[in-house]
């Protein structure tokens, strides 16, 4: 078991130095400090002094990979990759080009991201297993067809529509929860609730025809058909059985919204005024902070790839046998 959780965590590495790279590049090459510079000081009347002058104040004065000034080691770590890239290895995320420390403002912002994503995964999870095999279970019947017809509607409308039509029908008219906002501590149930109840709802139809999809493809296997054989009732086969077997496509699933957990989610945050990661970013862009838009995309990879091998894991509780492969 620990050979093969080393061995996903050996293949995780080159995936991540990979990233940094790229990001360096996207960042530093292809739009220069120069660049950034100009964003922030305005395109027009900018005096090779100002550039130089924001540079030195944001630590972009220095050579990008290697420093022929610099004594010894300090050619290499004298650079912009190595304080801007490197120490992400670290987690020292450094300052924004505002001037705010990013490793406190990440610490403090994904509570509430963690706060939405949670109670709507594990709900909504729990949700679109038990739709899916009630429809399942209802197969090739009206409840099968009308249920997969639902849920291609559900899939059709925007997030936006349950946003907007979430807030209107619930803050608006019925004035059961706030519309947008956010508190600490159980203050911030109330602005919770809404995200939280759209989140779950707008994932229904994806969700359930997707595992209805998974479950169905389990059922016409013959370890199915020999389960029935041996005079199983329907309700063994698909919880017993079907379910279990089905558990490896789920976690699969599940491992792309690991990372929504910490980095949460852009549009909802945004509308609801949560003092989230996602809406963190949103800002950053429309700033142009370069600095935390590097350091969310670094964490963002991170928490992917711990996800990946936290499912790889999981798969050998599941089945046994992926510990051979």
């Amino acid at each position: 078991m620990m050979a093969y959780i080393i061995r996903r965590v050996l293949y995780a590495i080159p995936i991540l130095l990979g990233v940094n790279i790229i990001t360096f590049v996207l960042f530093f090459v292809v739009n220069s400090p120069e660049d950034m510079a100009r964003m922030h000081l305005g395109m027009k009347r900018v005096t090779p002094e100002s550039i130089q002058k924001w540079k030195q104040e944001h630590g972009y004065d220095k050579p990008l990979l290697y420093n022929a000034d610099a004594p010894g080691l300090k050619a290499l770590s004298d650079t912009i990759f190595f304080e801007k890239s490197v120490k992400l290895f670290r987690f020292e995320f450094g300052s924004s080009d505002s001037g705010r420390d990013i490793g406190y403002d990440i610490s403090q912002r994904m509570w509430p991201s963690l706060a939405i994503a949670l109670p709507t995964l594990v709900v909504g999870l729990a949700i679109n297993i038990t739709f899916a095999l009630l429809i399942a279970f209802f197969r090739a019947t009206y409840i099968d067809y009308w249920g997969v017809v639902l849920c291609v509607i559900m899939m059709s409308i925007s997030a936006m529509f349950y946003i907007i039509g979430g807030q209107y029908l619930m803050s608006k008219l019925l004035h059961l929860v706030p519309i947008s906002g956010y508190d600490t501590g159980l203050g911030a149930v109330k602005f919770l609730v809404l995200p939280v109840i759209i989140g779950i709802i707008g994932g229904i139809g994806s969700g359930t025809r997707w595992y209805r999809t998974l479950f169905l493809e389990e059922i016409n296997k013959d370890y199915v058909r020999t389960a029935r054989s041996k005079g199983l009732s329907e309700n063994k086969v698909l919880f017993q059985h079907v379910l279990k077997n089905a558990m490896i496509p789920i976690l699969t699933g599940v491992v792309v919204i690991l990372p929504l957990l910490f980095m949460g989610s852009l549009i909802t945050e945004n509308f609801f005024g949560i003092p989230g990661l996602g809406s963190y970013t949103i800002e950053a862009i429309n700033r142009q902070d370069f600095a935390i838009v590097r350091s969310m995309v670094f964490l963002g990879s991170v928490l992917y790839i711990i996800g990946l091998i936290l499912t790889d894991i999981s798969y050998t509780l599941v089945d046994p046998r992926v510990r051979l492969s």
